[in-house]
């Protein structure tokens, strides 16, 4: 495989340049060679093509600092499209990856998936059909995500056990879920945080969870806009948010056992200001909330808490008439049934967090003028 040999002779400083056309490939490829860039002609233009991919593991694998890849796309691979692991200072631009039969379990996991690495920049991507996230970040620090679509995945973006993130100006729709900020136990690097999420476009995430059983986002509901769970200092802010049928934002604690001593199940100062919300929570995916929609008017609010909280340490900030409500669960675990709502009754800090080195280096974006 030309392409495959290409990658593996690579010194640093080198460009891989691919065609225009749709080249089929067997088997998954790998980079293991710091400062490479592999460039196409445009994501529909340059199309690797995986349908036929023999082995069950990613498009492209990514093992090396200092890496660019742009203006390409992948398509149906058997595993995830493509990961980059322990890469640090990598870029993704306008990269397309896309199962072309729709949303199936079978899909790969995840589109774009850079974990344990330092300094990530994802701009201009374009992410449909991956059963678990369309764009990932886990375990990870210093990332932008802007600029982007996530349709028709389970979760459109996902930062995952991350910090210092900056989700901005992308579009996420028919996802089950559009952006999601977790933690999540027993995984080797905790206490995720310090992550801003504006400017956004959350609309119609209403396609229903097709995750393989077992997964954690296999519990997302369908219908969901945002969702914050377990997470320290967040911002949601400035998004527009529209036809969610489940609900707008939901602030909520992780509620399954674990036995991680280092993990923190609670949200904590998550700053919500100055969304733009409409027809939200009208046809909401919780056990037990048709009982609560008669007291709302038929819809849920846009904000929606659990209630549960660390302590003295606050789980939601918000302006003063923010459209939202407390659940006022006081134990984990526990469904709607056991639920006394009531509004929001919290305050909102003059500023939630220092907000210095969010989000991926000035640097990465000379790769991409």
């Amino acid at each position: 495989m030309r392409l495959q040999e290409a990658l593996i002779l690579a010194e640093p400083g080198d460009e891989i340049v691919l065609g225009a056309g749709r080249f089929t490939l067997s088997d998954g490829l790998s980079l293991d060679v710091d400062n490479v860039t592999v460039r196409g002609k445009g994501m529909d233009e340059t199309i690797l093509d995986f349908t036929g991919q023999k082995d069950a593991g990613e498009g492209l694998l990514v093992t090396s600092d200092g890496v660019t890849l742009r203006d390409f796309a992948m398509e149906n691979p058997k595993g995830d499209g493509i990961k980059s692991k322990g890469a640090d200072d990598i870029v993704y631009f306008r990269v397309r990856v896309r199962w072309t039969a729709g949303p199936l379990a079978t899909n790969g996991a995840y589109g774009i998936y850079p974990v344990e690495s330092t300094n990530v920049l994802i701009d201009g991507v374009q992410v449909s059909g991956a059963s678990d996230a369309g764009i990932y970040v886990g375990q990870s620090r210093k990332i932008t995500v802007r600029n982007s679509i996530a349709e028709a995945n389970v979760a459109g973006i996902e930062i995952e056990n991350s910090r210092d993130a900056l989700v901005e100006n992308n579009f996420a729709t028919r996802n089950t879920g559009g952006i999601l900020v977790f933690d999540l136990p027993n995984l080797p690097v905790m206490g995720g945080g310090n992550v801003v999420v504006r400017g956004n476009l959350v609309v119609a995430n209403d396609t229903p969870n097709f995750a393989p059983p077992g997964n954690i986002v296999a519990n997302v509901r369908r219908g969901t806009g945002v969702l914050v769970m377990a997470n320290d200092n967040v911002v949601i802010g400035h998004n527009w948010l529209v036809d969610n049928p489940t609900a707008q934002v939901m602030v909520v604690a992780y509620t399954q056992s674990y036995e991680d001593e280092r993990y923190n199940p609670y949200p904590r100062n998550v700053v919500i200001e100055g969304n733009h919300y409409e027809r939200g929570g009208y046809d909401p995916q919780l056990e037990g909330a048709s009982q609560l929609l008669p007291m709302f008017g038929g819809s849920l609010p846009a904000v929606l808490w659990d209630g549960l909280q660390d302590g003295e340490t606050p789980a939601l900030l918000a302006k003063p008439g923010t459209p939202g409500w407390s659940l006022n669960l006081t134990d984990q675990g526990k469904g709607l049934d056991a639920a006394q709502p009531g509004p929001l009754e919290v305050g909102r800090p003059a500023s939630p967090f220092d907000m210095t080195g969010i989000g991926a280096s000035a640097e990465l974006d000379e790769r991409i003028k």
